[in-house]
């Protein structure tokens, strides 16, 4: 059996501003960001974690990074493009209430029509070529380590996207599970890389403190 534990980057500034950020975009992890990743490692340390493969945006590598180092062993860290996060265009950098006045109708469907998400009208990525590319890093790790339990770091938009999209969720229905907080860990399992059960979503309990799960930028 394969175990994912699938961790979001620590907060960033413009998480904080609540500005778009895309596989375009980055900012800085916020100072408080890095005690969190110290928790999430504590979380992990009796998980015999022997894998971490991370986005290699900034923001989720150096995530990533910081959690590595603080599990027995320090698993062996691999960078992989298919897990950055969703490609969001124009709307890079913007922050949220200026994509709602200037792209009406696009914020519109990423808001409450996220099975219509295809990246129209702010040449963004959109849902399905997003959830494509996903798929097929989790199929080849699923490949590779039929056995084991992989650490998968990355951004709130991909991961939403794609676990839902492993755990056979609607598209309609994709924020049925809720947000993704920053540095929280949903896990999944899987026997045969078909189907897929859902241990835990957006665990944040090691971090004691309230999360802002509202949005999964």
């Amino acid at each position: 059996m394969t175990t994912f534990y699938f961790v979001r980057h620590g907060q960033t500034e413009w998480n904080l501003e609540r500005r778009f950020q895309g596989a375009q975009g980055d900012s800085p992890l916020l100072p408080g960001s890095y005690e969190d990743m110290k928790k999430v490692a504590g979380f992990l340390k009796d998980k015999h974690i022997d894998r971490v493969y991370a986005s290699p945006l900034p923001r989720a590598k150096v995530t990533a990074e910081r959690i590595q180092a603080d599990l027995p062993n320090e698993p062996r860290l691999s960078l992989h493009s298919n897990i950055v996060e969703v490609g969001l265009g124009e709307w890079e950098g913007q922050a949220m209430a200026d994509v709602q006045k200037n792209y009406p109708e696009a914020y519109d469907v990423y808001k409450n029509h996220l099975e219509s998400f295809e990246g129209q009208g702010f040449n963004g990525e959109g849902y399905t070529k997003a959830v494509t590319r996903f798929q097929k890093m989790m199929q080849e790790i699923i490949a590779n380590h039929p056995e084991d339990a992989v650490l998968v770091v990355a951004h709130g938009l991909i991961l939403t996207f794609g676990v839902t999209s492993l755990l056979g969720i609607p598209r309609d229905q994709i924020r049925s599970l809720g947000g993704l907080s920053n540095t929280s860990t949903t896990i999944i399992e899987t026997k045969n890389g078909q189907d897929f059960d859902l241990v835990k979503w957006n665990e944040t309990s090691y971090l004691h403190k309230d999360q802002d799960a509202g949005t999964t930028i």
